[in-house]
């Protein structure tokens, strides 16, 4: 007889009218069990079951269908040997930049020819650039030239429509270049004389041959500092008389310089009144020009405030 205080072995398998006590070991809690309604059937998990296997065989499909048309493509050594290349499309031919007009000889042309027969080596150069002619004429007869061709009967250049300069500064013995634009208002047509001369060098005025010439070669004297001789009043146009420099040569300084003139005709400055100038400048609020610049000098001196601060 097997005693009373032995525990009987639990059975591997409960059967439907075993009733075991809550909290017994391997049975969970009842409020662990969850709803039957929130368990999922076995069609629903057979169902998604199918779909996910159905996309995993559609994404394998497509990675086979890459890697087939990639082994297409690829050719082997052999094969690239043994069967040679097919002609591609021909290449468009590359179009080359298209180049600019450039300066043609025209020694030839009539008027350049009238010229060297009348003036034995007054003309040193004749080219011919997008239809204007431009002949460089020997300084020294540049006056002579201008007479004849205002009083020619088949040139009448009667008119000089601008006279100007230009600097070459790296030019080795002839860096400043007289420019005569003329035009012929019975004609309709224009020539340019061109005159070179060197530093410091002088030539002819025109104011003879076209009274307009007198202020242009004013203006070339005072921007260039080309001197014209036999000029009724060769003095600047534009700058006072003392002013140092030539603006419109290629080695004037761009930025506004101190110079002997402002040192005299300008108020002092001190350190602290120059460098708010300088600032002013760099932020454009200054128009570099004599009457502004005393201006706010004068403002400066006297002690105002220009640009109030900001309070």
């Amino acid at each position: 007889m097997a005693d009373d205080n032995d525990k009987p072995d639990e059975p591997t398998a409960k059967g439907p009218g075993v009733v075991v006590p809550e909290g017994a070991a391997g049975t969970p809690p009842a409020s662990s069990i969850p709803d039957a309604g929130s368990i999922p059937r076995a069609g629903d998990l057979a169902g998604a079951d199918a779909e996910k296997a159905a996309m995993v065989e559609q994404a394998k499909s497509r990675v086979a269908a890459v890697k087939e048309s990639l082994g297409e493509k690829a050719a082997s050594p052999q094969t690239l040997a043994a069967t040679p290349a097919a002609p591609g499309a021909p290449k468009a031919p590359v179009k080359k930049k298209e180049e600019g007009p450039k300066p043609v000889d025209a020694s030839e042309r009539k008027l350049v020819k009238k010229l060297k027969a009348k003036f034995d080596g007054a003309v040193l150069e004749a080219l011919e650039f997008i239809g204007q002619v431009s002949i460089r004429i020997e300084p020294d007869r540049i006056v002579e030239v201008c007479n004849f061709l205002r009083d020619d009967a088949e040139s009448k250049f009667n008119y000089l429509s601008d006279l100007t300069c230009v600097h070459y500064p790296l030019g080795p013995e002839q860096p400043l270049e007289i420019v005569y634009n003329l035009y012929s208002i019975p004609r309709n047509q224009r020539v340019r004389l061109k005159v070179a001369i060197a530093e410091g060098a002088s030539v002819d005025s025109v104011t003879e041959v076209w009274p307009s010439a007198n202020w242009m070669e004013r203006e070339v004297y005072d921007l260039f500092g080309v001197s014209f001789r036999n000029h009724p009043d060769l003095r600047r146009i534009l700058l006072p008389p003392d002013w140092e420099g030539h603006p419109l040569r290629k080695d004037y300084p761009l930025e506004f310089v101190e110079n002997q003139w402002t040192k005299k005709h300008l108020p002092e400055m001190t350190e602290v009144q120059r460098e708010q100038l300088e600032q002013r400048r760099a932020y454009g609020l200054e128009i570099l020009s004599v009457p502004q610049e005393r201006m706010m000098r004068v403002i400066l001196q006297s002690g105002k405030e220009v640009m109030p601060k900001d309070k």
